[in-house]
């Protein structure tokens, strides 16, 4: 087939456009701005748009399919070619699932952790042989691209986004895949842009799971209300598993499962990733993985990428980079950095990147969010916030709706890497949370300076 792609920039996007070309299809894309690693990946595979922007001329009858991204608009001029030439336009989860309808599908879904979990759950399914089709939002180690689709897998693992599917397919992208088997981690408010008040995204996750229904099972985390209320208000014949957090000791900074088979130390920290854990445990079992194998597995899981990412360490100074960006993803994140680092101190640096963290209407959502840090630095970027047609931040605004003394705003990426560089102390650990760039700041080499000064 010959399928092109536009907004082929994006996280899935790309890998999806890397997949489809290696099983021999024709691709094509355009985006009209590309950052790493995307950009690079898509260059090694010749995938990469000769120029950034938005061409109709790419666009003509000799095309099979069009994939289109969230990224792209409804007024985009490649998609209005597209549709006066009559050719079929589809998101790519709606791809996903028509590639997908002869296999066993899992989707896992919930407002923090899936990304986590879902990477749990393809690493100890590799590591035991077992052939699988998959879908995640992140770069996992031993995993070449974040997609795989082939004919002969018999199962296939799918990160569940509730966020939109693409400007003409406004339903969620979990809507799509009609899952035989589901997880669900818990539900907090995000993506406010699309759902403007809190019952409105939990009806997404109902409406998920009326989906679901029909000879399904969900497994489900049962210390959060919320979700507790809407898998009891499910259909009967969907089959309800809940889990909880996997049995633990911290012992030197170090996570230790308690196991019947002895102690499991790991390279994971947090309760919510044994949480995580527990529930990738779930989806393994009834997959066929024995909870030995499970365990032998999960002991050399290091993360996805940009999920407690260890970035650089010497000297008695860490850091590290997380994605973590909204307010219950923000105060999780740091709780666990906080149990495993308790006798160091604690720094924190979050970006604000997302159309919810630069609205002045949510940011009180993060009140008392840094609390836990021994200091904190918080930086956006101007132009982020003009571009997403909001008003303008000043950081004094931003400083009152945290709450947190001595919390020091930037709005000029070079002050804050000024500012980094300048801690004086000989030991800390240092938390980089973002789910942006800092406005292009190279946070590995910064890692680096940071731990040998």
């Amino acid at each position: 087939m010959k399928i092109h792609f536009i907004a082929i920039g994006g996280a899935v996007m790309h890998n999806l456009a890397i997949a489809l070309h290696k099983k021999g299809n024709t691709v094509s894309g355009s985006d009209d701005e590309i950052f790493e690693p995307s950009s690079s990946r898509l260059k090694t595979h010749g995938l990469l748009p000769k120029e950034p922007g938005w061409n109709p001329d790419r666009i003509h009858s000799g095309l099979d399919m069009i994939i289109l991204g969230m990224h792209a608009r409804k007024t985009n001029p490649e998609l209005k070619k597209a549709q006066e030439l009559g050719i079929r336009i589809c998101s790519f989860p709606e791809y996903l699932y028509e590639h997908s309808q002869d296999k066993k599908r899992v989707v896992i879904g919930g407002s923090h952790g899936k990304t986590t979990i879902t990477s749990m759950v393809m690493h100890v399914l590799r590591d035991q042989k077992m052939d699988f089709d998959y879908m995640v939002g992140s770069q996992i180690e031993g995993f070449d691209t974040m997609v795989k689709l082939t004919e002969e897998a018999p199962l296939i693992i799918l990160e569940g986004d509730e966020y939109l599917s693409s400007p003409l397919d406004r339903q969620p992208k979990f809507h799509q895949y009609h899952p035989h088997m589901t997880l669900l981690s818990g539900i907090s408010w995000d993506h406010m842009n699309v759902f403007r008040t809190f019952e409105a995204y939990k009806k997404q996750f109902q409406k998920f799971l009326r989906i679901a229904t029909g000879g399904g099972k969900v497994f489900y985390y049962d210390g959060d209300p919320v979700l507790g209320e809407v898998v009891d208000k499910s259909h009967w014949s969907l089959m309800k598993v809940p889990y909880s957090e996997h049995p633990h000791t911290i012992e030197d900074g170090r996570f230790i499962l308690k196991t019947r088979y002895g102690s499991i130390p790991l390279a994971l920290i947090g309760g919510h990733n044994m949480q995580n854990l527990m529930g990738a445990m779930m989806i393994c079992r009834d997959l066929g993985v024995e909870d030995h194998q499970f365990y032998t597995s999960i002991e050399n899981f290091k993360g996805a990428e940009r999920r407690q990412q260890l970035l650089a360490s010497d000297n008695n100074r860490s850091v590290f980079l997380d994605y973590a960006h909204a307010p219950a993803t923000v105060k999780a994140t740091i709780k666990a950095f906080r149990d495993t680092y308790h006798d160091q101190k604690l720094v924190i640096c979050l970006e604000l990147h997302t159309y919810c963290n630069l609205n002045m209407e949510y940011l009180p959502l993060y009140k008392d969010a840094l609390n836990e840090s021994d200091q904190a630095y918080i930086y956006f970027n101007p132009s982020v916030v003009k571009r997403k047609k909001l008003p303008a931040l000043s950081p004094e605004e931003v400083r009152k709706q945290f709450k947190k003394e001595e919390l020091i705003v930037h709005n000029d990426s070079n002050q804050l890497v000024t500012d980094l560089k300048s801690l004086d102390e000989d030991a800390y650990v240092l938390l980089i949370m973002t789910s942006g760039s800092f406005s292009g700041i190279d946070l590995h080499n910064l890692a680096k300076e940071l731990v040998k000064s």
